[in-house]
Formats: structure tokens, sequence, C-alpha cells
């Protein structure tokens, strides 16, 4: 009866702290000529409604790629015509063609909340909840909790009913994916992972730890035989998916291309092209030892582990960096500021860090041990044998937490200096920058060189 108690509240508070960000500002609101993501979602759901399928992605007199055309893949476009045809029933004014180009309204914007609101429902919700309580350790009031920490993470909240991104349906399949790789469902996993990558090419971030998982457990089976035809069956069931998400854009050669184009729109000048091979050159060399190292040990364990080293590598150096990219791997405070999301992000944030150290006692779960400290101690035994790493980490968190709450303070109370109006911003991106380095460079060393846990290798392998 406690269990069921602990999980309805858990449910409960998720949904409660989504719906309560809903009549907070958004993006760009009553911001003329472009409104903000606000718009953007709502302007998709137009477009897709009113145009025929070759005309979404190209400029025409009809769709203005300069005025928020589609730049997310088909899946995301597909989304967007279905939300059309339920605002079309609620009110025809919501998606009516170029009249509805900066529309806003106090029950539309309900209704965009509550379309956010129902793939959290249908997709992520439940995939974070089966995650917990499937794949980490613990009594049933830690899983609960870890539950709650992942619901009531601020930045997923704040940029998805502030910004209308929809990560959580992403993120939803791609956890999805997770659940059937470790569960051993490796084409339901396979599957659903290729519709999170057909909404939103961010998904990239994630995609070479699933490639080498999926390989490596093959090649451990045998490719002369049950290994070569299991990894047949993944190929299949990746292709056939990718083409029927494209089919509609398959009739001509034109528009698949277009489609790519507006999903990366890289320049053509030999300094970008410069820069591209840099970024590449700089993100694979982050990101091959995690792979490797995971296909050569194919467990859920490791697979874990290169998910999070992939996309903060991949965050940190990739050619085209996103603010809300992140949220695969803290979301930045100016962004939220100039939305009018600052009580928002302090309480979401406050009940984050509540969570965080009275329900998992994450300082108390600091030890060298749980934290896998093994190489660090072994690097400073001989210089500094009376080093208490445990309590650095203490320290660490504590300076982290100060600094972030000055930050937040001084970008908001205190006016930036003439000389430097974007000081407290570049402040925030440096201790961002700082943190997301710190963490690279921790996972891959406890990937590589830490031993695996006899525990968690029964339970994954």
């Amino acid at each position: 009866m406690e269990n069921w108690s602990l999980f309805s509240l858990c449910v409960l508070l998720g949904l409660t702290s989504r719906w309560a960000v809903s009549f907070h500002s958004y993006s760009g609101a009553g911001k003329p000529p472009m409104f903000g993501d606000y718009e953007a979602q709502r302007h998709w759901q137009e477009v897709t409604y009113n145009l025929p399928v070759h005309e979404w992605y190209f400029n025409t007199t009809n769709n203005d790629l300069n005025y928020w055309g589609l730049d997310y893949p088909p899946l995301t476009a597909y989304h967007s015509l279905v939300c059309a045809y339920v605002a079309k029933l609620l009110n025809p004014e919501w998606v009516e063609l170029h009249a509805s180009r900066g529309y806003e309204s106090h029950s539309h914007k309900l209704f965009m909340r509550a379309t956010v609101l129902f793939t959290d429902i249908l997709i992520y919700i439940p995939a974070v909840l089966l995650y917990c309580f499937y794949f980490c350790d613990g009594s049933s009031k830690q899983k609960v909790a870890t539950a709650l920490c992942i619901l009531l993470y601020p930045g997923l909240i704040l940029i998805d009913y502030g910004h209308f991104q929809y990560n959580s349906v992403s993120l939803g399949l791609a956890l999805w994916g997770i659940l059937g790789l470790g569960l051993g469902w490796d084409l339901f996993g396979s599957l659903a992972f290729t519709l999170a990558l057909n909404y939103k090419q961010m998904e990239l971030y994630h995609s070479l730890p699933f490639f080498c998982y999926l390989l490596g457990k093959c090649i451990k089976q045998g490719l002369i035989g049950r290994g070569f035809f299991q990894l047949a069956k993944i190929s299949l069931t990746v292709l056939v998916t990718f083409a029927l998400c494209w089919m509609p854009f398959l009739s001509d050669p034109k528009q698949p291309l277009q489609v790519l184009h507006r999903l990366f729109p890289f320049g053509r000048g030999l300094f970008e092209v410069i820069h591209i091979m840099y970024i590449f050159a700089l993100t694979l060399l982050f990101i091959l030892p995690s792979s490797l190292k995971l296909l050569s040990k194919p467990n859920l364990w490791q697979f874990k582990l290169a998910l999070v080293n992939s996309s903060l590598a991949f965050f940190l150096f990739s050619f085209q960096v996103h603010e809300k990219s992140i949220l695969l791997a803290a979301f930045m405070l100016p962004l939220l500021v100039k939305d009018g999301l600052l009580l928002p992000y302090v309480v979401t944030s406050l009940a984050f860090l509540f969570l965080s150290l009275y329900l998992l006692s994450a300082l108390e779960r600091s030890t060298e041990e749980e934290l896998r400290l093994g190489l660090y101690r072994k690097l400073t035994r001989h210089w500094l044998p009376k080093l208490n790493l445990s309590r650095i980490i203490k320290w660490k968190f504590w300076f982290s937490l100060v600094a972030m709450a000055a930050l937040s303070f001084t970008s908001v109370w205190l006016e930036p200096p003439a000389k430097f109006p974007d000081l407290f911003p570049v402040l925030v991106s440096i201790l961002s920058f700082l943190h997301f380095l710190g963490f690279i460079i921790y996972f891959n060393l406890v990937q590589l060189m830490e031993p695996q846990r006899k525990k968690s290798q029964k339970k994954t392998n």
C-alpha cells in the first residue's frame, strides 16, 4: 500500500509541476514579428494542415521559411499535423492559413500546454517510471525518489512548457529504446530509438552508443551464424522504420534532400568547412574511446555510461549547439530570465535539490566506492596519501551550488557594466562549461578504467 502511495505521489507531483508552469510566460509572447517558440509550433500546425506534404519543407508563397520554417524531421511534422486537426475542431482560427500568424489567446495557450502534457503522459512519464522501477537499484522508496527527481527536473519542465519544444517526445522514445535493449528486446529498442531520431535530429547525440551496443552484442553472438541473423533483423527494422517515416518524401529525390538541408543547414564557405572538420575531429576524439569500450563490452552498464559521454561530447564540441540540447545529457539561466520564468526556475530547482539531498541522500552516497573514484585514488596515493576525495566532492558540490545561486542573484538584480553588457550570460556559460567538462572527464574515466560492480553484472548481462 505504501509503495502505491509513493507511486501516486510521484506521478501527481510530476503532472502538477508541469501544469503549474502553464500559467507563466512563454518564449517570445507578444513580441512581433516572430512571437517566439510558441508561435513556431502553432505555425507548423498551420503549415502542415493547410499545405500539401511536398511544400512543408520548401520555400513557397504560402510557406515562408524565414518565418519559422520547419527544421525538424518528419515525425515532428506529423505530430504538428495531428495537433492541427484537434485545433481545427476546437477553433479553426488557430490554424487558419496566413490569418493565424501571431495568434495569441488564453484558450490557445492552454491548448498548446495540454498538447505537451498529453505527450508527457503518453510517452515520457511511463518510460521514466518503468526505467526507474526495473533498472534502478535500491528500495521501492528510492526508486520512487529517483523517478520523482527525473520528472521534476527543472530544465525539461521549463523548456518544454515555456518553449514548446516537445523534448519529452524524443527523450521519451529514446528512453523506450533503452528499456527495450535493457530487457533484451533489441528489435523494439531499435524501433523506438529510430522513431526518436526521426522526431529530433539531436538524438544523433545518442546514436553511436546504440549502434555500438547492438553491434557488439551481435559480434559476441558470432557474425557467422546467430549474430549475423540478429544484425540483419535489427538493420531491417531500422530501414523499414526510416522508410515509413520518410515515405511521403520519397517520390521525388528533391524532397528528402531538401528535408536534410533543413535539418542540417551547413554553409558552403571554406572557413565553415574547415570549422566543421575541426569540430568533427574533436567530437570524435571524445566519443571514440567510450564507444569502442562499449563495442568490446556490450552490457547495459557500459551502454548507459556511453550515452552520457556521447551526449556530453556532442554538446560541448559539435558544430551546431542548441541551448536545449543539454537536456540529452541544465538549462541556461539567461534564457529563463528573459522569458519571465525566474520564479518557476527557483521553485523547481529547490524542489529538485531537496529531493536529491533528502530522498536520494545524494551527499551521503558520495563515498569513493559509490562514486567509483578508485582511479583517482591510485593517481593521488603517492603524492597525497591522506587526501579525502569524498570530502572534496562534497565541498565542490556546495561551491557549485553557491556559485549558481550567486550568478542567479546577480543576473537578475545587478546591472552589468556598460562595457560588458553580456557579462552575466558569459559567466553562466563559463561555469556551465567547466561543470560539463568535469563531467565528461569523470564519466569517461569511470567507463574506461573502473571495473564493473558484480551486482550490476548479474543484472545487466
